[in-house]
């Protein structure tokens, strides 16, 4: 499995994350993509849905995303439109800190992810127009480091990475 960590500056419309990286876990669930949303739930990522990434830049504000590919493959473009296109398919983990803009750019007919929040935190939803960006910046600093891994639990590179 390859770990990779992206670290994306605020571009004036999307935050991104001052303090945290992205961190994507590449193949990690390859074989075995039925057990992401069991995995992630055992370490309190919690508040799981199964769907599509939207068709347009957003973000939230009050807490961490993970998603997993469980089905298929697409072109994700994460930090704003100066970000990076990440190419995922089936097994690969996207861990994407509080402020960190994504959109899907295109996908196979069959792409599915597993997305989770730690502890469950119902998220906000905002968009690069949002009226409320200082009330974001403040909010996305405050956003506390996850007592665990989505994939990994007490272990993993997201408890070597995400350090204040």
């Amino acid at each position: 499995m390859n770990v990779n960590t992206i670290m994306f500056r605020d571009d004036g419309e999307i935050p991104n994350n001052p303090d945290f990286p992205v961190i994507v876990y590449e193949h990690v669930f390859k074989d075995n993509p039925n057990d992401i949303e069991a995995a992630f739930n055992r370490h309190d990522w919690t508040g799981s849905w199964t769907g599509g990434v939207f068709d347009y830049h957003h973000y939230h504000s009050n807490t961490h995303e993970v998603l997993a590919v469980k089905r298929g493959n697409a072109t994700i473009l994460v930090g704003g439109e100066e970000g990076e296109r990440l190419r995922v398919e089936t097994g690969d983990v996207m861990v994407l800190p509080a402020g960190t803009g994504h959109k899907k750019i295109d996908s196979s007919d069959d792409f599915e992810v597993v997305g989770a929040y730690p502890g469950g935190i119902t998220p906000n939803l905002r968009r690069r127009d949002t009226k409320s960006r200082n009330q974001d910046l403040s909010e996305i600093k405050h956003v506390p480091i996850p007592e665990t891994d989505p994939v990994f639990g007490d272990k993993g590179p997201l408890l070597e990475k995400w350090i204040k």
